[in-house]
């Protein structure tokens, strides 16, 4: 059973918005915290925000503070990522995960969903 279940990327326009939904499973789902990952095309991966399951204590990067926000539905094992006023240097794939912190939760990754802005 894939722990991590990403889904809502596709090919938008500068300005628009995203909604990435991620379902977990099994052990991600019995971490404590669960958050999401990015990596632009010939760049590093870099944490974007993470939640706690319990009491909903959100983090993020410093760079990804104002445009996009983490929040997490418990009974529905999930973890949503809104990405608003998207900028092409948003293109990236996102990638669920699931860890023991809220700060870069990366012990259980998903297999990632691609987001493509166009200027």
């Amino acid at each position: 059973q894939v722990p991590l279940i990403e889904s809502g990327g596709g090919l938008v326009q500068a300005g628009d918005s995203l909604t990435l939904s991620c379902v977990a499973s099994g052990r991600a789902r019995s971490a404590y915290a669960v958050g999401w990952f990015r990596q632009p095309p010939g760049k590093e991966r870099e944490f974007v925000a993470g939640i706690s399951w319990y009491g909903g204590h959100s983090f993020y990067a410093d760079s990804m503070k104002g445009r996009f926000t983490i929040s997490k539905d418990s009974a529905k094992n999930t973890v949503i990522l809104q990405l608003n006023n998207l900028k092409p240097e948003d293109t990236a794939i996102y990638f669920c995960t699931a860890g023991e912190t809220t700060v870069a939760p990366n012990e259980y990754w998903g297999q990632g969903t691609q987001v493509t802005v166009s200027s």
